[in-house]
């Protein structure tokens, strides 16, 4: 059997996706560019985007004593991965004169011709919709708190172009599910779900200025602003400050919810791998930074693992 890869497999994909990705080896190739457009070929962002909404879900499961509840798991994660693909296709939609600047984002479907504007609006809606269906399987509280996401989430890509903390604007809108996952259980909001939200806004903003590093160079040059920039030459404390406020938010959640050792020690292997994050930092190595980065949704399975053994105990 033939080992040469097929020099059309990979035609038209995006610049940091991972080479022969499920959407690259799967999909019919019409369907390819639009896929690509949602990040399909790139997991980690709704990897990021569902660890709130995880986390929530398992924290309420500790506070009820019950352990999650497994259909909402499902739900958020068809959310999360239909919304974050919404989300990345208005923002490559507005992004996208900026995009065909940045070398590690001319490639995008936009950018390259691959897409049209129109057709990605369209895109755009469909996903929505799916969305819409979702939330829709919740209680009347959470449908109504689900919606309050979506002024961030259009502030979002407008961000760069006035703050130097367009980090925090994404913690605000990827850390909305904290709220969403115990609203899903109790029908309400306590303090647990906003010390979650608090912490899950952190380490946010900590993840993604490191993701930010890839850019920092040609941000530089088009004016494009970012935590990256803003903390150059203190790279360390930049994303160590962020880590340890989330920590310090997340051991508050899990004190308000009753966690008990199995949540703490889920918390401690997530505080030691975000600790390793630091050490390791290489902010002038784009690759190192881009591993880092991904490395974030091993650690939300961490810290998930210890809430679900905790809540899963009680429910015994």
């Amino acid at each position: 059997m033939s080992t040469q890869a097929d020099p059309t497999l990979n035609h038209g994909r995006v610049a940091d996706a991972p080479v022969r990705n499920i959407v690259d080896r799967f999909l019919p190739a019409p369907l390819r560019p639009y896929a690509r457009l949602a990040r399909f070929d790139r997991p980690i962002g709704w990897w990021l985007l569902l660890w709130p909404c995880w986390w929530s879900v398992a924290l309420a499961g500790v506070a009820a004593g019950t352990g999650p509840n497994v259909w909402h798991l499902v739900l958020l994660m068809v959310g999360a991965i239909v919304m974050r693909g919404a989300g990345c296709t208005y923002n490559d939609i507005l992004d996208r004169d900026i995009d065909a600047n940045v070398e590690r984002t001319r490639s995008r479907p936009i950018p390259s011709g691959q897409v049209k504007v129109e057709a990605a609006m369209l895109f755009m809606v469909g996903l929505a919709f799916v969305g819409l269906a979702v939330v829709l399987q919740f209680n009347a509280f959470t449908v109504l708190l689900a919606f309050g996401s979506l002024a961030i989430v259009a502030f979002y890509p407008l961000a760069k172009r006035v703050t130097d903390w367009p980090q925090l604007v994404l913690g605000f809108a990827f850390s909305w599910g904290a709220f969403v996952g115990w609203s899903a259980t109790f029908a309400s909001v306590g303090w647990a779900p906003v010390a979650l939200y608090l912490g899950s806004i952190a380490w946010t903003v900590g993840y993604d200025t490191i993701y930010a590093h890839q850019d920092r160079r040609d941000d530089a040059i088009i004016g494009v602003r970012s935590t990256a920039r803003l903390f150059s030459g203190n790279d360390k404390l930049g994303v160590g400050i962020p880590y340890a406020l989330a920590l310090a938010m997340f051991t508050a959640a899990v004190v308000l919810a009753g966690g008990g050792v199995l949540s703490f020690i889920g918390l401690a292997a997530f505080a030691l791998h975000l600790a390793r994050q630091v050490v390791r930092l290489s902010p002038d190595d784009p690759a190192a930074c881009l591993a880092a980065f991904k490395s974030n949704r091993w650690a939300g399975w961490l810290f998930f693992a210890g809430l679900v053994a905790d809540g899963g105990m009680r429910g015994l």
